[in-house]
């Protein structure tokens, strides 16, 4: 099975997540990085691809010139699927154009702006049949599989209650209009968006919650704060939620506790069991039985199950982290692209997940504006 060829829209100099996502497609050796249009500056553009070993005629000023001239070429080298790692605020733009060109795309998170966007693209994608993938890294953990297989299995009976935090300290004190590019734009409501805190790390602690206990989030009551003096967006975020199953929860999103790294880490508990599994200890999940010792659950163990088991990639006792977790979702796009067909108990964040996503961003933004009355999820 021949690679998966892949240009990149945004990631060059500066920036953090274009990096990773140049290593991640690169682990598994199905994808390859053919081309890209690596940022909104021209010469800037084609210098951050020429530093990163792109051919000249392949490093691209702008992401419309890529489009025509990737479409241009001949079947068999031209680009087949193009990464979006930009701000927020231009993924819908490059997203739409993608898929006009007859391109798959996976695309950086939150998904886009707002719901009229999010629907949108959502209908753009069901219309041309293309593969959309989000970057949700932390559903690329084997463990994370692991733990929605037990809940799947009614290993922990009916769900009562879910605890899913995400805090992080780098905010604490104010980082943007210096020199440090991500706090700029993460903070900036014209590029991130209407959401700080909650867009750039609750959105992932929503669908961790979500993906795990396979059921909906269906109302959120919220409280959004910003701490710093002259910060434009949330640094804090509070939520009680519902889920479709009659179970409630809530979700701590925070860029301001001060000796935080990224402690994403989430609680499940059950009429009959509970469970939990932190983003900082990624190859061990803990099971807890109702009147029984807690079981130790590690990654790479023979005792998960096959679908799981195939995740893995190293054996018991050597980490596997971020990087891999990332890999895994180009693994699962690659699949895809290829036609392969997935196996229906790995969840691949798609294009309902980011509508998702997005409508319990809304949500949430709509509740605090309210003064945080109970909102619905509409989607």
């Amino acid at each position: 099975m021949g690679k998966i060829r892949i240009g990149m829209v945004g990631g060059g100099e500066g920036a953090f997540i274009g990096a990773v996502h140049r290593t991640a497609l690169a682990i598994d050796g199905r994808c390859e990085l053919v081309c890209g249009a690596l940022s909104s500056t021209a010469d800037k553009a084609k210098r951050s691809g020429l530093a990163i070993g792109l051919a000249d005629d392949r490093s691209y000023s702008d992401y419309r010139s890529m489009l025509t001239a990737e479409a241009a070429l001949p079947e068999e080298i031209r680009m087949q699927a193009v990464a979006i790692v930009t701000p927020n605020h231009a993924h819908f733009d490059v997203a739409m154009a993608a898929l006009d060109a007859g391109f798959h795309v996976f695309c950086e998170k939150p998904m886009v702006m707002d719901m009229t966007q999010a629907q949108a693209l959502a209908s753009k994608v069901r219309e041309t049949g293309l593969v959309f993938g989000l970057a949700h890294t932390y559903a690329g953990y084997p463990l994370v599989h692991q733990a929605r297989s037990l809940v799947a299995a009614g290993r922990l009976g009916a769900i009562r209650k879910i605890i899913v935090e995400y805090p992080q300290g780098w905010l604490a004190r104010m980082e943007e209009g210096g020199d440090n590019k991500q706090a700029d734009w993460r903070t900036d409501p014209a590029r991130a968006g209407g959401g700080g805190a909650i867009g750039d790390i609750g959105t992932h602690a929503h669908q961790l919650a979500e993906m795990i206990s396979g059921e909906a989030v269906t109302e959120v009551r919220a409280e959004l704060t910003r701490f710093v003096d002259g910060r434009r967006l949330d640094d804090d975020a509070e939520v009680a939620f519902r889920l479709s199953g009659g179970g409630k929860g809530h979700l701590l999103a925070t860029q301001i506790a001060i000796g935080e790294e990224n402690g994403l880490r989430i609680r499940v508990h059950g009429e009959k069991a509970s469970l939990r599994w932190l983003q900082e200890e990624p190859n061990s999940l803990w099971f807890q039985p109702i009147d029984q010792p807690a079981q130790l659950w590690r990654a790479a163990a023979p005792y998960l199950d096959d679908h799981v088991a195939a995740l893995c990639r190293t054996p018991m006792g050597h980490p596997e982290g971020y990087l891999e977790a990332f890999a895994t979702l180009y693994l699962l796009f690659a699949d895809r692209v290829a036609g392969k067909a997935g196996n229906d108990k790995i969840l691949f964040p798609d294009i309902d997940t980011g509508l998702r996503g997005m409508a319990f961003l809304e949500a949430v933004i709509a509740s605090d504006h309210d003064g945080g009355i109970w909102r619905k999820i509409n989607v």
